[in-house]
């Protein structure tokens, strides 16, 4: 069932989040970390109508995006923890996850860099006639760089099958849209006017996401022409780091309480149960199981290796 499939999906993103916000104060894992708690709907909405070798690439937060997409768990907690069975063999961090086998081709934290990563990957599948779709996700703040612009209109020139994902929520670490940006800009209009087809989703209603990303995915495939997606959301958690730090003010309790109350979760789980399509009894025992595999992950990791001096000079360029 399509339904319980996105709803398990998101509450097992979030308790991963939540098992490593828990855990994070042991000093066992030794990176920062961006939570994406609040924000699943848009990952697993997307993500649901990939195919395994499609190819994902995502930026600073980038933990939902990597288990939405079929990334490997026990890889992701290792490489939090820099251990060798880590998915970048505990040399990259929460940062830089990558999952090949799953088409994550690669997580960086530099804002914006992944946008020309991605349409270089999509450029080189058109070069080797591979038939794959390229998603690459970047937050609102990846929009006011120059690499952004000039990576949108060489996927419109070369006609190159990337869906481009903004996952706007309002903030650059503590910055508001109203301080970076003027209140006239339109994002949609300014890719559109640059000649590549923009959407507008709520994201944070999974459902939706689902249902018209599919068809626009769909549309690309058939065009091998690029889409923009813009989707509104909201981190409930600090920028980087396990806690909440509303205590800054610089979002006020309105704007937090109005976002907290489109829960994604909640939303979802409210709607099944009203229609009937889920009951508590199955949630608490998806609960049971997700716990389970999550705490296998952490045990298996921390029973593990940190990597050799001989590995940790491996895949390292610069």
């Amino acid at each position: 069932n399509l339904e319980k499939k996105l709803l398990f999906e998101m509450i097992r993103i979030r308790s991963v989040e939540e098992e490593i916000a828990s855990r994070y104060a042991d000093q066992k894992m030794r990176c920062p970390v961006h939570l994406s708690i609040g924000q699943e709907a848009v990952a697993v909405g997307i993500c649901s109508n990939l195919k395994n070798d499609d190819h994902l690439l995502s930026a600073h937060r980038s933990h939902y995006h990597y288990l939405a997409k079929g990334g490997n768990l026990t890889s992701m907690i290792g490489e939090l923890h820099g251990k060798e069975n880590g998915c970048a063999k505990g040399k990259g961090g929460s940062m830089h996850l990558i999952d090949l086998k799953a088409g994550i081709i690669a997580a960086v934290p530099i804002v914006g860099s992944t946008i020309p990563i991605g349409v270089g990957v999509a450029w080189g599948n058109k070069l080797q006639k591979k038939d794959k779709v390229v998603v690459i996700f970047f937050g609102d703040g990846a929009t006011e760089e120059g690499v952004f612009y000039e990576s949108i209109n060489f996927a419109a020139l070369h006609n190159l099958p990337v869906l481009f994902i903004c996952e706007n929520n309002f903030y650059s670490v503590y910055s508001p849209l109203s301080s970076r940006q003027a209140k006239q800009r339109n994002i949609i209009k300014i890719v559109e006017g640059m000649g590549v087809k923009s959407y507008s989703i709520d994201g944070n209603k999974v459902d939706i996401i689902h249902k018209k990303s599919k068809k626009l995915i769909s549309k690309i495939r058939k065009t091998k022409s690029p889409i923009f997606i813009e989707l509104k959301t909201y981190r409930f958690l600090e920028h980087c780091g396990p806690f909440n730090d509303d205590n800054l003010m610089y979002r006020n309790k309105k704007e937090i309480n109005f976002w907290k109350k489109k829960d994604p979760i909640e939303y979802f789980k409210k709607k099944m149960i009203k229609n009937n399509k889920l009951n508590s009894k199955e949630i608490f025992l998806w609960e049971n199981k997700i716990r389970k595999e999550i705490a296998l992950s952490f045990t298996n990791t921390l029973k593990n290796n940190f990597p050799s001096k001989n590995e940790l000079m491996k895949n390292i360029y610069a």
